[in-house]
C-alpha cells in the first residue's frame, strides 16, 4: 500500500509540474512572452529599453501615448500612421492588473508601480551603486532589449 501511494504522489508530482506552465497562463499569471514589435522597438526602443507591453495596464499605456509631446521633459511625438500601431500592440499586450496610483490614477513611470516595487525591493533597499536608475532596466536585466527578463539572466553591477 505505501509503495502505491508513493508512485501515485510521483505521479501527481509529475502530472503538476507539467501542467504547471499552462495553468499560469490561464490563469492570467503575466509571463507569457510577447514579440517585440518592430514598430515599437524602432521609435521607443531608439531612447531606452524597449519596456514590455505587460509592465503596465492599458489605461497608463494611453494616458503615456496621449502625452508623448513632453515624455518625461523629451518630445517623443509620433507621427498619424505610427501612433495607432504602436498604441495597438501596447493595448493588446498590456498588464491585466491595475497599474494605478493610491488615488486611482493611472501611473506612466513603470519604476513607480506596485509590482515594480514587490519585485524590487531588494535594490531599493540597498542600492547597487552602479544603477544609475531605476528606469535603466538593461544595467541588471542582461536580455531586457530582447525583452527577456528572466531572474536566470539578472546580473547586478557591483
Amino acid at each position: 500500500m505505501i509503495h502505491s501511494i508513493d508512485k501515485m504522489s510521483v505521479c501527481i508530482g509529475l502530472i503538476l509540474v507539467t501542467l504547471f506552465p499552462v495553468l499560469t497562463h490561464a490563469s492570467g499569471n503575466e509571463q507569457k512572452p510577447v514579440a517585440l514589435d518592430s514598430s515599437y522597438v524602432k521609435e521607443c526602443g531608439s531612447c531606452h529599453v524597449p519596456y514590455l507591453p505587460r509592465h503596465l495596464n492599458a489605461a497608463s499605456w494611453n494616458q503615456m501615448l496621449h502625452g508623448l509631446e513632453s515624455h518625461f521633459n523629451v518630445d517623443a511625438s509620433l507621427d498619424e500612421t505610427t501612433l495607432p500601431v504602436i498604441s495597438a500592440y501596447l493595448n493588446a499586450h498590456a498588464r491585466k492588473k491595475p497599474t494605478n496610483d493610491a488615488e486611482g490614477k493611472p501611473v506612466i513611470r513603470i519604476s513607480q508601480t506596485s509590482w515594480f516595487l514587490h519585485e524590487h525591493d531588494d535594490l531599493l533597499e540597498t542600492p547597487a551603486p552602479k544603477v544609475k536608475s531605476l528606469s535603466k532596466c538593461d544595467a541588471c536585466h542582461t536580455q531586457a532589449s530582447t525583452g527577456r527578463y528572466s531572474e536566470s539572466e539578472i546580473k547586478i553591477p557591483k
